[in-house]
């Protein structure tokens, strides 16, 4: 029983970490500038980087759910006490 609460809590952590982690690469994609090559399309390495910042930003947006379950309670507490 105890593996499986230890294996939910670490998927919750999991959930918590990617909108964060999607959200830098989406900034450091976006701010990378020329240098970097473009591995994705045989284009303009600046629209491939573009690109990717939009995927990584559209990513983010998509794993916020659980940001959303986790303030959930806080939010509304402090909706009430107003």
């Amino acid at each position: 029983m105890t593996d499986a609460v230890d294996t939910r809590e670490m998927a919750d952590w999991l959930g918590l970490a990617a909108a964060p982690a999607f959200a830098v690469m989406a900034v450091i994609s976006g701010v990378a500038g020329d240098g970097q090559p473009a591995l994705c399309t045989a284009g303009d390495a600046n629209a491939a980087l573009n690109g990717m910042a939009f995927m990584y930003l559209l990513m983010s947006v998509f794993h916020l759910p659980p940001w959303v379950r986790a303030l959930g309670p806080t939010v509304q507490r402090h909706r009430g006490a107003g």
